[in-house]
């Protein structure tokens, strides 16, 4: 039996869980071949969308996808714990509980901030790298709010609402833009003059976002003083103390807060690897991804360094991740099929900046978009990851997060999408639809739709004396309401003729006792998102047959009503809806083990 190819990834970032899903789908039958994803979390962190939580627009769970629900059903071994060791000479990586030996290591540990030696920031300034750091921002925030409240201290008042990001780029740019929008809603619950509350952007360079154009960044700028955010460009910070800040020309601005997003550097553990180091903390990469010191060692995302041509080394962004991934997938790929491998090659397709949920700006595939439409494009490249690695289900929790459940206005469709009202108000709607379909369906048998030799969906040829009576009777009682269309579509009519004349009776008692049960399941509010599916498909089955005239309009509008959740208000849904959620949630995630349950490798 053949020895198996152990591939270990290591850290669960953009670049491993990419990684990870690609090689499951290229191993996906190869037996020999076993892969294992190690991280700390259970859960794989949206870093991008770290400033929402920080500025208090989303919750933690919009932020954290469980790993065991991207790999569910793939051969991927979702490991959490801490790696304390990594051999490399001996490929063996060394947890307080096991072993995991490899044949190919991918380092993907990432990035911590980099806090050039200034003194002070690290232990009087706030990060914003992980989502404890974000939730630490946001309660710390909040807790401002709470003691300004009560201070009759001017001085001491002012500083705790004084709020300086430090940094100019994305990341900075996009948190003190959430706090913007977030200051009008703590200052009304806190009860807190709200042009008291100061917010600041120090940058040491002379201008911000230096991935976008000039008539781009002034845009930008130009939102931000409208939106009484002060701009401090070519102004280093030196010194960071717990009460105040103090810039390089002496200037000190009091201050209880500051969110220092001054650059990134290579994780600190990614020295004790054992692999050649490249600048600012990275691991050196070479054109393969591989690290210059060990050919099995191949390193993905943030903490890669490798120079392309005329370039200071890849930047440390989501799509540098995603394609020195792919490079390595291909490369590990090549390696063990012995074929040549290829050089990581970067092409970036853009960049955006959100300033609230409200406003961005964003170059994308050559194009320059400022306010909606940059946002819209923004949220269209957020569902476009999270579909790669978790298809509808985190689309849809994508939009819960960021419009279905938005408050105080902060999306581009402010507050229309996440209007609630009680499904209380749509039990009577529903009783209604139900027993209009109930009483179609028995109508229908009373017209003898369950007999063979009754025929009304189609035009068979060999129509019985009976099925010409009752024709006759269905055309009168038509008379009444003038079908919307004065004869079916081509298209439809083929679709009938071939698919449905041959088999009419069964299809015609499908449909009367469709109706019937349709009805039913309204009255009792048994599944009615799907049953309202089926009332619009009848309905729209009906216009095509040229038989509805326009009063069956009523019954698609009032079922496209009915789906938002009529159900679970003296509905059956109320008690079968959260199980099948639970159903589901356990189909997509598999049994789950908890943590400290988890077999390690080598143990």
């Amino acid at each position: 039996m053949p020895k198996k190819t152990q591939i270990v990834i290591l850290g669960a970032g953009y670049g491993g869980v990419h990684a990870a899903k690609k090689l499951a789908k290229r191993y996906k039958k190869d037996d020999n071949i076993e892969i294992t994803l190690i991280d700390r979390n259970p859960y794989h962190t949206l870093m991008t969308s770290l400033h929402e939580i920080a500025g208090g627009r989303v919750d933690t769970d919009a932020v954290k996808v469980d790993l065991r629900k991207i790999f569910n059903k793939t051969k991927v071994d979702v490991v959490t714990e801490d790696i304390v060791k990594v051999d490399v000479k001996n490929n063996v990586l060394k947890s307080e509980y096991g072993e995991y030996h490899f044949d190919y290591l991918i380092v993907g540990t990432g990035s911590e901030p980099a806090f050039f030696g200034v003194p002070g920031v690290k232990e009087n300034g706030f990060s914003l790298w992980s989502l404890e750091d974000a939730v630490k921002i946001h309660d710390h925030i909040e807790d401002m709010f709470k003691k300004a409240s009560r201070e009759r201290n001017e001085k001491k008042r002012k500083a705790m609402l004084t709020f300086i990001v430090a940094g100019g780029g994305f990341t900075g740019i996009e948190t003190v833009g959430e706090i913007m929008e977030w200051k009008t809603t703590l200052s009304r619950d806190y009860n807190v003059d709200e042009s008291e509350v100061r917010l600041m952007v120090v940058e040491a360079l002379p201008s911000i976002l230096n991935m976008l154009d000039k008539p781009s960044v002034e845009k930008a700028e130009n939102y931000m003083k409208k939106k009484n955010i002060e701009l401090h460009k070519n102004s280093p910070i030196i010194q960071v103390d717990p009460d105040f800040i103090k810039l390089k020309d002496g200037t000190e601005i009091p201050t209880n807060t500051l969110i220092w997003t001054c650059g990134v550097q290579g994780n600190e553990e990614a020295a004790s690897i054992g692999v050649d180091m490249g600048k600012r903390g990275r691991l050196q990469a070479n054109e393969y991804m591989q690290s210059t010191s060990n050919e099995n060692v191949y390193i993905v995302g943030d903490i890669a360094y490798y120079e392309e041509k005329n370039s200071k080394g890849i930047p440390q962004i989501v799509e540098t991740a995603m394609q020195t991934a792919d490079t390595i997938v291909d490369n590990i790929s090549a390696d063990m099929e012995h074929k040549e491998k290829v050089k990581f090659k970067s092409n970036y397709h853009g960049f955006m900046v959100s300033i609230g949920g409200r406003y961005g700006v964003a170059h994308v595939g050559g194009m320059k978009l400022t306010g909606f439409f940059a946002m819209a494009m923004k949220h269209l490249v957020d569902m476009h990851y999270l579909f790669g690695i978790g298809g509808f289900n985190l689309i849809f929790k994508y939009l819960n997060h960021e419009f279905f459940s938005i408050k105080e206005k902060r999306s581009i469709m402010g507050g229309h999408l996440a209007a609630k009202s009680s499904t209380l108000w749509l039990v009577v709607l529903r009783l209604f639809v139900g027993i209009m379909w109930l009483i179609e369906g028995i109508g229908k048998i009373q017209q003898g739709w369950l007999k063979a030799d009754h025929i009304y969906i189609v035009k068979t040829a060999a129509a019985s004396g009976a099925s010409e009576a009752a024709s006759n009777t269905a055309q009168q009682a038509a008379a009444q309401a003038v079908p919307l269309l004065s004869q079916p579509p081509e298209f439809f009519n083929s679709f009938m003729n071939t698919f449905v004349a041959p088999y009419a009776h069964f299809f015609q008692v499908c449909v009367v006792l469709g109706e019937v049960a349709l009805g039913l399941a309204l009255i009792g509010g048994f599944l009615t998102f799907l049953c309202s599916l089926a009332s619009i498909f009848l309905c729209i089955n009906f216009i095509l047959s040229a038989m509805a005239g326009k009063e069956i309009l009523w019954y698609i509008f009032a079922s496209i009503t009915l789906m938002g959740g009529s159900g679970r208000a003296f509905g059956l849904d109320y008690y079968i809806q959260p199980a099948i959620s639970k159903w589901w949630n356990n189909l997509r995630r598999g049994k789950q083990v908890p943590i400290y349950k988890q077999n390690s490798i080598g143990m």
